[in-house]
């Protein structure tokens, strides 16, 4: 089993992605996984094989603005969570993925959040690994950086921005090889920063989080589970851990030793978490 890489015209806007097929029959719910700031989806690299060899489709793709995806200018993409979202919606759409399974990891991938709440007939199983979901939430400082005017415009033209933000939040290097692949879009266009740069800045989450957590514990029914690095310094698991508690639709399930990215180097551990709880019988 080969993870293919793949572009897709979605709109005005092409997407690259990262798909995994599983050699068993398909009679499971494919699974769609999100990155966060600002990875891209070779992040989900390491875990993708792992479902697919229990019977998973796996669908990774690039953020528009991130990764190999259009780098569009933002009077083309508005780089919103508004924004964000409806440009999900259209990936999902053109991909046909009527029913999904949705895994989402990082600051960014808050608006897959989103779009599970308000989308909830197309989403089989919520899975949520380290990103902001209740208030307070302090942007981390390498990030906060970024939207410095003048400060910023410098800091996210610079390639070394993904090993010290990836590395920094992880805790554990990451290998050349793969950093090599992250910094490539930084190497090849301005736009890449320019991009982060304005996702940042757009992410509202003081505006956001304080109505998040209240939706997925009252309004939101679907069986939900969240994975996390209980070491990560900008996401702390207490809050995560008080949410959950009362809620059958809820569960948790704590990595001791990882940090912000666990899929980065504790991809069997995340692995083994995501396909027990996608092929529990409910």
């Amino acid at each position: 089993m080969k993870i293919s890489e793949n572009s897709l015209a979605v709109g005005q806007f092409n997407w690259f992605y990262r798909q995994i097929q599983s050699s068993q029959s398909a009679t499971t719910t494919p699974v769609v996984l999100l990155h966060g700031l600002p990875s891209q989806s070779l992040c989900w690299t390491g875990v993708m094989p792992l479902l697919a060899e229990k019977g998973f489709t796996a669908i990774a793709p690039d953020w528009l603005g991130f990764g190999f995806s259009d780098k569009p200018e933002r009077r083309e993409f508005a780089y919103t969570t508004a924004a964000y979202e409806q440009g999900l919606a259209d990936f999902l759409h053109a991909l046909q993925l009527d029913k999904i399974s949705l895994v989402v990891q990082g600051f960014l991938a808050t608006v897959g959040i989103q779009y599970a709440l308000n989308h909830p007939d197309q989403i089989d199983r919520l899975v949520i690994l380290n990103t902001p979901v209740v208030p307070p939430v302090k942007m981390p400082w390498p990030m906060q950086q970024w939207t410095i005017p003048l400060v910023g415009d410098m800091i996210t033209q610079d390639p070394l921005i993904i090993d010290r933000t990836l590395e920094g939040g992880s805790g554990f290097v990451i290998s050349d090889e793969k950093l090599a692949v992250y910094r490539q879009p930084w190497l090849k266009t301005s736009a890449s920063g320019r991009a982060l740069m304005a996702a940042t800045k757009n992410l509202q989450l003081p505006a956001l989080l304080p109505t998040l957590g209240d939706r997925l514990q009252n309004d939101w029914q679907k069986p939900t589970c969240f994975i996390w690095g209980a070491l990560d310094k900008w996401l702390p698991i207490e809050p995560i851990q008080a949410l959950v508690q009362g809620h059958k639709h809820l569960e948790l399930v704590t990595l001791p030793e990882a940090k912000h990215y666990p899929q980065e180097h504790f991809p069997q551990e995340v692995g083994e978490a995501l396909t027990t709880f996608l092929r529990r019988q409910l």
